[in-house]
């Protein structure tokens, strides 16, 4: 998976391509930790994301605890395979899919 970062202002944007599983769901992880600190606005970028894990359902869900104590976080371009997931698991529920 990669991970490419870009901050504006209080917005942080992360656009991840390839798997986000059990294998790289820790990057995501220490990418959030080094830079999630005075962020109010978190967005992911899912155009390129292929597949997520529930290893990678835990770090987005650990995200969106930390936002919703400090502002708001959203998940863009999310395709069919991954918003069944989000449907199956609940997830649309809780994360704001735009």
């Amino acid at each position: 998976m990669t991970i490419s970062k870009q901050t504006e202002d209080t917005r942080l944007t992360l656009a991840l391509e390839g798997r986000l599983d059990t294998t790289t769901s820790p990057s995501l992880e220490a990418e959030l930790k080094h830079s999630i600190d005075g962020v109010t606005e978190l967005v992911f970028d899912f155009e390129k994301l292929e597949y997520i894990s529930s290893a990678g359902l835990r770090v987005l869900l650990a995200a969106q605890k930390v936002m919703n104590r400090q502002g708001k976080m959203v998940i863009r371009h999310v395709n069919d395979v991954i918003q069944e997931v989000f449907e199956i698991t609940g997830f649309v529920d809780i994360l704001t899919i735009e």
